[in-house]
């Protein structure tokens, strides 16, 4: 940790610079010295992370959500072994406190994730729950902020068709022709949200279908036991992990609180973007009928598609893993890459201009939510590791751990 200091200026630095230690660990991640296979930690946060991104020219960014904090920092860049509020310290200056004060539409509310485009921009989703429960008024938003400038370049405002009360808009992937984002909503009732970027359009799909909500039959346990709130519910989330292909043409999702992974055609995602009005091809009930079965994950948080070997990398909470799937081998099994104690819910996924994969450990299990006598200020890690190849007899059936 950085020594104390006796000013408040210097206090204040500290405040929105964070806490990032490993140094070592950090170096060895960012030269690519890191063994194959091994999990090396990148940083360490005194909050609770959730998003993490790497650009194509190596920077990182990671977000804090404000669940059960006011997190100082919402948004940031990783930097020289530090946290840096990005793009400012204004655009972080939201707080709950000063709810009454700070415009929402143009300041992070509770940011879920941080994802670099193909374009080499930074885009933040905000889903504006605070605590994950009532949206802040015009506060959910898709923002792209150009890294050349480090200033916001486009602001995409969600209204309540597409956001509405007892949403979490939680995760989202781009179309490699940079024209679509596709965003999961894990909220109350979940759903895709599509947008066309040029226009800011966004459209909202699947909502309340069973491929994007919980999935009663599954309970999601960690050590052995159901994972639960002081007042006795479960984990709830709904569609949260998205991945998509790297040609842009198949959109993969599924639910926290479930077992199965579903894909959909993009193709059928997009048809209302040159039609005034909604084709028949778009109702849900018409969507529902073509998405397919890819597989089961059991209960799954994060999702990403290497853009270097193909795969699906998937993060699993309930054993500290992540796991892997051959997307090209249909009804191929999941595979374990590593197992380990320090993959507290693994959480988020990014890949590295080298194929070098990043994931936030969120430590869900331990926050406040479902531990009564856990800090608010959750400390929480980054940590990188190279793909390999899995282990021999690493297959794994999700639904029995």
């Amino acid at each position: 940790m950085m020594s104390s200091t006796t000013t408040r200026a210097a206090l204040a630095a500290v405040l929105l610079s964070g806490t990032i230690v490993a140094g070592s660990a950090w170096a060895e991640a960012q030269t690519g010295s890191a063994p194959a296979g091994a999990l090396a930690k990148v940083a360490s946060f005194e909050h609770q992370v959730t998003g993490v991104t790497v650009t194509k020219d190596g920077r990182v960014f990671v977000n804090f959500p404000r669940w059960t904090e006011d997190s100082v920092v919402s948004v940031a860049e990783v930097k020289d072994g530090r946290i840096t509020p990005f793009p400012d310290a204004e655009w972080n200056a939201w707080r709950n406190a000063r709810k009454d004060e700070v415009s929402a539409g143009d300041h992070w509310i509770c940011v879920q994730s941080v994802v670099a485009s193909p374009d080499g921009n930074l885009w933040v989703l905000d889903p504006a729950a605070p605590a994950m429960a009532a949206l802040v008024k015009n506060g959910p938003k898709l923002v792209e902020i150009d890294l050349k400038t480090n200033k916001p370049a486009r602001i995409i405002a969600f209204d309540e068709a597409v956001a509405p009360q007892g949403s979490y808009l939680n995760d989202v992937r781009f179309s490699p022709d940079g024209k679509t984002a596709y965003i999961t909503d894990s909220g109350a009732s979940g759903a895709l949200v599509v947008v066309d970027l040029a226009s800011g359009k966004a459209r909202r799909l699947l909502d309340g279908d069973p491929t994007t909500q919980p999935d009663k039959s599954v309970t999601v346990t960690y050590e052995g036991k159901p994972l639960r709130r002081p007042d006795g519910r479960g984990v709830e989330f709904a569609a949260d992990g998205i991945a998509l292909s790297p040609d842009g043409g198949t959109l993969y999702w599924q639910a926290i609180k479930g077992r199965t992974l579903y894909s959909l055609p993009t193709s059928a995602l997009t048809g209302w973007l040159t039609s005034s009005l909604v084709p028949e091809a778009l109702s849900d009930r018409s969507l529902s009928a073509k998405v397919e079965t890819v597989g089961d994950n059991g209960p799954a948080d994060g999702l990403i598609i290497s853009r270097k070997d193909g795969r699906m990398y998937v993060t699993s909470p309930q054993d500290d893993s992540i796991k892997v799937r051959d997307l090209s081998a249909k009804g191929s099994a999941l595979m374990i890459l590593i197992q380990d104690k320090r993959l507290r819910w693994p959480d988020t996924f990014a890949e590295g201009p080298d194929g070098t994969l990043y994931v936030t450990t969120s430590r869900i299990q331990d926050s406040a939510f479902y531990k009564a006598d856990a800090p608010a200020a959750l400390p929480t890690d980054l940590w990188s590791i190279k793909p390999t190849s899995v282990a021999a007899g690493s297959t794994t059936s999700p639904s029995a751990r």
